[in-house]
């Protein structure tokens, strides 16, 4: 199993990149790695560690594409950039079975679109996280941002991708799948999630289990959480940043209150470790972008080397469960019987 990795894409990029990709091969003692970048800067970073070198290959790749740039136009004129030479690879080396980068988000999911390609009869690829949960099994947000306009064709899709990859990330044997929507009842949304909540109320391949208001998305009564990328962009931020916004609130009444908060803060500091540890996005790899033809794992931009470890793991096992042949089959079938209800009517 090969997987490729943009080494120039992300805030700490090459440094924490490239030790994160020497860690996996630690971790997994079968997996190869493709280093995609300028090898000016990857080669004094190897130089640093022991390594089987055997496992390592390098591409040469003397251009970056950033943040500021037009994704679609960066993706068409930067064709020696490491992204575009990442695909490339990606697509052209059978034994490639996923890919990893921490780069541009929009020329992440841009260039997997044209250069590898869409699984046949997907509407629309998306983008999906796993979210923490109280229970801890955690909940996939599909779609968190590619796809801002969808119709409601697009979310049945979601949910189809969305309920393969909790089947083989989760464990989850037949995903509960909620609508994001503004109530729980069914009548409540806009005409989007009314048709889309027909939809996925009358389809056999997925177990839906009604809408799912956004406070409840992460109690652990929903394995998958469908919306549009506008809503779903909107849920994860927020859900980030109150995360973040608690955090700095415990820690700052803590410091200010004088001794007994801090001795209860030591007291407790395990229970804090393993809370923190639940939010941290290090831990928990990358989002996986659903409907193209290979695995595509989107790393968080500011990832350290433990994050990129998590994500290449995260992609080589997506790969092994063939999540790409899964997605292709569950959609036919979905598609097939949409079809069939449409010439019924």
């Amino acid at each position: 199993m090969k997987i490729v990795i943009d080494a120039m894409g992300g805030d700490n990029a090459p440094l924490e990149i490239v030790h994160g990709a020497l860690d996996a091969l630690v971790v997994d003692k079968d997996v190869k790695i493709i280093l995609v970048g300028d090898d000016d800067k990857i080669n004094p970073i190897l130089e640093q560690r022991n390594y089987d070198a055997s496992r390592v290959e390098i591409v040469d790749a003397k251009e970056e594409i950033s943040n500021e740039e037009s994704p679609t136009t960066a993706i068409k004129t930067k064709r020696e950039s490491s992204l575009v030479k990442s695909f490339e690879k990606l697509k052209s080396d059978e034994d490639a079975g996923g890919f990893v980068s921490a780069g541009s988000t929009g020329a992440v999911l841009v260039g997997a679109f044209m250069k590898v390609g869409r699984i046949k009869g997907v509407s629309r690829p998306a983008l999906a996280p796993v979210l923490p949960t109280l229970d801890g099994n955690g909940v996939v947000l599909c779609d968190c941002g590619a796809n801002v306009d969808c119709k409601p064709i697009n979310l049945l899709h979601f949910a189809v991708m969305a309920s393969s990859y909790a089947q083989s990330m989760l464990g989850a044997e037949r995903p509960r799948v909620g609508l994001l929507n503004n109530g729980a009842e069914a009548h409540k949304g806009n005409e989007l999630s009314k048709q889309a909540y027909e939809l996925l109320s009358n389809s056999d391949d997925i177990n839906f289990v009604g809408n799912c208001e956004a406070r409840d998305m992460l109690t652990g009564d929903f394995d998958v959480v469908v919306t549009d990328g506008f809503a779903g962009n909107i849920a994860l931020k927020t859900a980030e940043g109150t995360a973040n916004l608690l955090l700095k609130l415990i820690k700052r009444g803590v410091y200010a209150g004088g001794l007994k908060p801090k001795l209860g803060a030591a007291m407790l500091k395990p229970v804090f470790k393993d809370v923190k540890a639940k939010l941290d996005f290090n831990a928990q790899g990358g989002a996986c972008f659903l409907g193209v033809n290979k695995v595509i794992v989107k790393a968080h931009g500011a990832s350290a080397r433990g994050a990129i470890t998590a994500s290449i793991l995260q992609a080589r096992d997506l790969a092994k469960k063939n999540i790409c042949e899964r997605i292709r089959d569950g959609v036919m079938r979905a598609n097939s019987m949409t079809s069939a209800e449409a010439d019924e009517k």
